[in-house]
């Protein structure tokens, strides 16, 4: 029989295969209320609170390279992008389960660093490593951590809530994270170079970095918008639709369009983009914008409020307002700084398969 490559469909339309093959278990458990498709599985437990899980991987030279990535920024970064996917529900974190396989040329202290991080951030997060599970690793490191969160019923935020006419917006700025990997990427190169022709190479990596502080942090450690949750609940504010970007802007937008069956507009002037990004981008002579649309690893939240919501965020400077949602007939579009719109479909975020 032929047999067709995962490079054909992509990373989404494998996830959508899964999700087909998935939909008979979920018969058996009538309190999972949504399983495959949003940021987090939600279950309804026996108490008051909603119950929302999630998982992810980071695998070595697929998410992370261990000549860039110090360890414990690595399990810090492990938490931070689980405890995105809660937030992106509008919940709290309660606790993770931490599963990691270890190749033979890591030491004991090794695994300490990277827990630290784990630890590190899990504190700062307020949530519990409660367990997990350990194994060896034949090729490279490989940490999975599923994390639970908690939501009362009438705050939960999916992403399929968005109606046509309301506000598009986003968290803190967009792009730094690709910035930070440019960078890196780059140093290595020239370190690796270096090697390879036998020459010396003594400057610190980070040092030479300095200057471009903020880019690296976004990269290497990403901080997930809880305190935007809070923000919310303090506020009494309820996004209509909700998703962490983490593929990037574009992907994520569309994610949540398709899912709440809108369009969408939102202007490129109105995108936020810190001006060291901009300034790496120009240095590297490649594009911000372009950063912030498919670049992925931001972790900032992209949702939607009805218009009449637009007073309870304005006075907070880490939220932007770049656009509103459309019918579906409309598409996903971006209107440049020039006033052309650009289709949006076509501009894909970090898949894992592409080919």
């Amino acid at each position: 029989m032929p047999y067709k490559a995962i490079s054909g469909i992509g990373e989404f339309g494998l996830i959508d295969r899964i999700a087909e093959l998935a939909e008979p278990t979920l018969k058996a458990v009538p309190e999972l209320l949504s399983g495959i498709g949003d940021d987090c599985a939600i279950y309804q437990t026996s108490g008051k609170l909603l119950q929302v899980s999630t998982t992810d991987m980071l695998v070595e030279r697929i998410h992370f390279d261990l000549l860039t990535t110090p360890l414990k920024h690595l399990g810090s970064k492990a938490i931070s992008v689980n405890v995105s996917d809660i937030c992106a529900m509008n919940a709290i974190p309660r606790y993770a389960l931490i599963s990691i396989a270890i190749p033979a040329s890591f030491s004991v202290e090794m695994v300490e660093e990277l827990y630290r991080g784990m630890s590190h951030a899990a504190v700062e997060y307020g949530l519990a490593i409660a367990g997990g599970d350990t194994s060896a690793s034949s090729s490279g490191l490989v940490i999975s951590v599923s994390m639970t969160g908690e939501v009362s019923p009438e705050r939960v935020t999916m992403r399929s809530g968005a109606k046509p006419g309301e506000l598009i917006c986003v968290t803190g700025s967009l792009g730094g994270a690709a910035a930070g990997l440019k960078l890196l990427m780059r140093e290595k190169q020239i370190m690796v170079e270096h090697f390879e022709n036998n020459e010396p190479y003594s400057k610190s990596l980070m040092a030479d970095l300095k200057e471009y502080s903020l880019a690296i942090q976004n990269q290497l450690l990403p901080t997930a918008r809880l305190d935007i949750v809070r923000f919310f609940r303090e506020g009494d504010i309820l996004p209509s639709a909700m998703i962490d970007i983490s593929d990037g802007l574009a992907s994520d937008l569309h994610h949540l369009c398709r899912r709440s069956n809108t369009g969408a507009l939102i202007h490129e002037g109105r995108i936020p983009i810190h001006a060291e990004t901009r300034a790496i981008a120009d240095e590297l002579q490649d594009d911000a914008i372009t950063w912030a649309l498919r670049g992925g690893e931001d972790y900032q939240l992209l949702f939607t409020i009805p218009k009449e919501e637009h007073a309870a965020i304005a006075d907070n400077r880490d939220i932007a307002i770049i656009g509103e949602t459309t019918g579906p007939e409309e598409g996903i579009r971006l209107s440049d700084i020039y006033g052309m719109q650009i289709d949006l479909s076509s501009i894909k975020g970090y898949d894992h398969f592409s080919s």
